[in-house]
C-alpha cells in the first residue's frame, strides 16, 4: 500500500478510537478534524424495496455486487424511508421530518442546509451526481404551477463542491434520465448525449472526481436514476441495439435489467475505490428511496411481494440499508429502525463533527451500530406524509403515524402488525386488542402527539389538495 494510505489507515484508527472512546466535539458549530478522515460514498436508488435484493431474501433479480457488500458488512432489516421520492430526498438531506419543512412536490426549500453544507463545513471534498428533481417540477400548463416553479434549491445552492445532475431545473427540460441523457454539471446544460446511458456517465464523474481528489477527505452523494420508470432497456439489455427501442415505451419487462444494472453500476463504483486504494477507508452506504413501483410483483423468501411506491404501507417504506467499509466495520445483521432524518446526525458523528444545534435536525446518529459502540437507539419512528401539491398528486392525501418493530399506528387510530422481517401488516380490530396492543398503541400515540407539537411547516398547517388549492375540512 502507498505510504499515503498507510497514513490514512492509521488516523482512520486514531478517528474510530477517538469517537469509540466516548470523547465528545465541543461547540454549536461542525468540528473541522485536522488529517485523514473516511472517506463517504453514500448511494441512494430510485424507487426499490428490500424485496429487489438476494441478500434480503429476493431472488428474480440478480445483484451480487450489492449482496457481497451486505454480506461484508452491515445489512440493517429495519430501515425505513418515505413512500415517494421527493419526501425522502428532503429528509435524508436535511434530517427534518417533513412537516418541518414541507413546501411542495420536486422542491427543496430555498435556505434549507443539507449534509452537503455539513460535509463541506467539516473540510471534505463534496459532491452532488444522479438525479436531482428539487429545484422546479411542475410543468407550465398544470394547475397554480406558476406558484411553485422555481421555487425550490438548485443545486448550486446545496452545499456541494461539484455537481452532475438529471432534471436540475424545469421539469419540460429535463430529457431521458437513461438512453441519450440530458444532465446539468456544475452549471453547464448538457442536452442528449447520443448513444450513451445516463447513470454510465455519472458514475464516469463520481470515479473522475474521486481519482482528482483523491488525497483529500471525499463525500459523495450519488442518488441514482435507476429503476425508477421508464421501464427501459439498459446497455445490457438486447433490445439496446435498436435506437427506436431505447426510449421508445416502456415494458416492465426490462426492469430485471434495470435492477441488474444498477447493481453493476454499485461494483463499477467499488472496483474504482480500489483501483485508487480508497477502498479500505471509504464508508459505502447504499439505501433506496421508497419501495418498488407498483406494477411490480417479486419473489422474496418464496412469497410474492407486489411493489408499495407511493403507498404508507410496509411495500412502500421498507427499504434497504447495507453499510460497508473494511477498516471500520465487522458484518453483521443489525435490526435497529432507522429512518431518512438520521443520515444527518450519523454522516456528523462518523466523521468528528456535529450538527449544529440552530439546524434543528430530527434524526439520531445510527454511526455507533456502525462502530461497534452503545449510543441512543430508536425505539420508534414517525412519518408525516403528504406530497401534495404537485403534477400527478391530486390522487393522493395525507397520511401521518408512527411505528415500531411490531406495529404501526395512524393518527386516525388504526393499528397494524407488523412484527418480523417481511413486508407483512394486519389491521387489528379494536375489539380484539390484547393488553400489549393497547400499551402499543398508547406509546405510538405519544409519539405523534409529540412531533405534531413542535415547529411546523405552513404546508403542514394548511392541508391543500394536489392542485394547490385549500382543502376543506
Amino acid at each position: 500500500m502507498p505510504q499515503k494510505n498507510n497514513m490514512k489507515h492509521t488516523l482512520l484508527i486514531l478517528l474510530v478510537t477517538f469517537i469509540i472512546t466516548g470523547c465528545s466535539v465541543k461547540g454549536d458549530s461542525p468540528n473541522i478534524v485536522k488529517g485523514d478522515r473516511p472517506n463517504i460514498l453514500l448511494i441512494m436508488a430510485d424507487d426499490i424495496g428490500i424485496e429487489g435484493f438476494g441478500s434480503y431474501g429476493g431472488t428474480d433479480y440478480k445483484t451480487p455486487h450489492i449482496d457481497k457488500l451486505a454480506a461484508e458488512g452491515i445489512r440493517y432489516t429495519h430501515a425505513y424511508s418515505q413512500p415517494l421520492c421527493t419526501p425522502t430526498r428532503i429528509q435524508i438531506m436535511t434530517g427534518k421530518y417533513n412537516h418541518r419543512n414541507w413546501q411542495y412536490f420536486g422542491i427543496l426549500p430555498k435556505g434549507e442546509k443539507t449534509f452537503g453544507h455539513l460535509m463541506s463545513d467539516l473540510g471534505y471534498k463534496t459532491l452532488l451526481a444522479g438525479k436531482w428533481q428539487l429545484t422546479s417540477y411542475d410543468p407550465l400548463d398544470f394547475p397554480n404551477a406558476e406558484k411553485r416553479r422555481g421555487t425550490g434549491t438548485h443545486p448550486r445552492d446545496a452545499g456541494f463542491d461539484e455537481y452532475s445532475l438529471y432534471h436540475s431545473e424545469e421539469t419540460e427540460d429535463k430529457g431521458s434520465r437513461y438512453a441519450d441523457p440530458t444532465y446539468m454539471r456544475n452549471g453547464e446544460l448538457i442536452k442528449e448525449v447520443k448513444g450513451e446511458y445516463g447513470d454510465d456517465i455519472t458514475v464516469d464523474y463520481i470515479l473522475d472526481f474521486m481519482k482528482r481528489n483523491k488525497e483529500e477527505d471525499m463525500f459523495v452523494y450519488y442518488p441514482l436514476a435507476l429503476p425508477h420508470r421508464p421501464m427501459v432497456p439498459t446497455p445490457d439489455s438486447k433490445d439496446w441495439s435498436d435506437p427506436a427501442k431505447r426510449i421508445g415505451i416502456e415494458d416492465p419487462k426490462y426492469f430485471p435489467d434495470m435492477v441488474q444494472y444498477m447493481d453493476k453500476l454499485v461494483g463499477r463504483l467499488v472496483s474504482g475505490l480500489e483501483d485508487l486504494g480508497l477502498r479500505d477507508n471509504t464508508i459505502i452506504l447504499f439505501y433506496s428511496d421508497n419501495g418498488t413501483d407498483e406494477l411490480i410483483t417479486s419473489t422474496m423468501n418464496g412469497k410474492k411481494i407486489t411493489g408499495g411506491k407511493a403507498a404508507p404501507t410496509q411495500t412502500g417504506i421498507r427499504v434497504p440499508l447495507i453499510i460497508n467499509c473494511p477498516d471500520m466495520i465487522k458484518p453483521s445483521i443489525n435490526s435497529d429502525l432507522i429512518d431518512a432524518t438520521d443520515f444527518l446526525p450519523t454522516l456528523a458523528e462518523l466523521t468528528g463533527g456535529k450538527v449544529p444545534s440552530s439546524w434543528e435536525p430530527d434524526g439520531i446518529s445510527f454511526a455507533p451500530g456502525i462502530l461497534g459502540k452503545q449510543g441512543e437507539k430508536r425505539d420508534s419512528a414517525f412519518f408525516w406524509y403528504d406530497p401534495r401539491p404537485g403534477w400527478g398528486k391530486d390522487k393522493f392525501e395525507r397520511h401521518i403515524f408512527a411505528l415500531d418493530h411490531e406495529y404501526k399506528l395512524f393518527s386516525d387510530g388504526r393499528l397494524y402488525s407488523i412484527d418480523g422481517v417481511e413486508m407483512k401488516e394486519k389491521l387489528i380490530k379494536l375489539s380484539e386488542y390484547t393488553e400489549k396492543e393497547i400499551e402499543a398503541k398508547n406509546k405510538l400515540e405519544k409519539v405523534i402527539a409529540k412531533m405534531m407539537s413542535g415547529k411546523k411547516s405552513h404546508a403542514a398547517l394548511n392541508e391543500v389538495d394536489g392542485f394547490g388549492n385549500p382543502v376543506k375540512k
